[in-house]
């Protein structure tokens, strides 16, 4: 069998090790005793020591940051958003939320032409985690649900799966922030990064895309739907 422990030795040290002794009472009840160990150079536990209230403060802190990290991630500051469509809080969770058709600023690099502005976009499905975007597009301005079908996303930047690509955008999502932050941090990414190139040059409208932008940044129309392309998905396949 292969030996794996360098792996791992040079990140993690052990420094303390914990006994801990129970006795039954002739009242059926227990009571607890902790030693406390130091770990020696030599991996050997030294200088056994009742645990003191130091120690003691200290892996409460440690049991609380664990507890916060599990629970803390993506829960809601009060009544859930009528937007969200699903969350899973978990460590690697994700978050999925609609937003109905909008008004928002464009961003666009100077080779593709288009000048950056205010523009109108359709209604969406954002999927997210901590560290990745998907998007897609809804025709109407209804919320969707499970059965509802989805668009590709009319945007540069998005591959046909819907994944995102950001670009140089630094991404900073931090391990327990609540929902709502974490839906408007991703939703400003998207929208204040600088749209610039096709993925693998497939378009994801039924016209021409850099013409569709120009015309949206210039006027005023609501966008255009029966340019969006289907993907063949639909809501209840991003629950996963």
């Amino acid at each position: 069998m292969k030996n794996l422990t360098h792996n791992f030795s040079n990140l993690y040290q052990p420094v303390k090790s914990l006994l801990i002794y129970t006795k039954h009472t002739e009242e059926d009840t227990s009571s607890v005793y902790v030693e406390s160990y130091d770990i020696g150079r030599l991996g050997n536990p030294i200088n056994a020591h009742p645990l003191t209230v130091k120690e003691m403060l200290a892996l409460s802190s440690i049991f609380q940051s664990a507890q916060e990290f599990k629970t803390g991630f993506l829960r809601c500051k009060g009544v859930m958003p009528n937007k969200v469509l699903y969350v899973n809080t978990e460590q690697e969770g994700y978050a999925i939320w609609f937003t109905p058709p909008q008004e928002v600023p464009l961003y666009f690099s100077n080779a593709l032409g288009i000048k950056s502005g205010r523009g109108k976009v359709p209604a969406m499905v954002w999927k997210a985690g901590r560290d990745s975007l998907a998007v897609y597009a809804l025709k109407g301005h209804r919320k969707p649900v499970g059965n509802t079908a989805l668009f590709h996303a009319p945007f540069f930047n998005v591959a046909t799966d819907g994944k995102v690509c950001m670009g140089n955008v630094r991404i900073n999502i931090g391990k327990t922030i609540r929902l709502e932050d974490f839906m408007a941090q991703w939703e400003n990414y998207f929208w204040n990064s600088y749209f610039s190139h096709l993925m693998g040059e497939f378009n994801p409208v039924t016209e021409n895309i850099v013409q569709l932008w120009q015309k949206q940044v210039a006027t005023d129309r609501v966008f255009p739907c029966e340019s969006l392309k289907p993907n063949q998905r639909t809501l209840k396949t991003l629950f996963i």
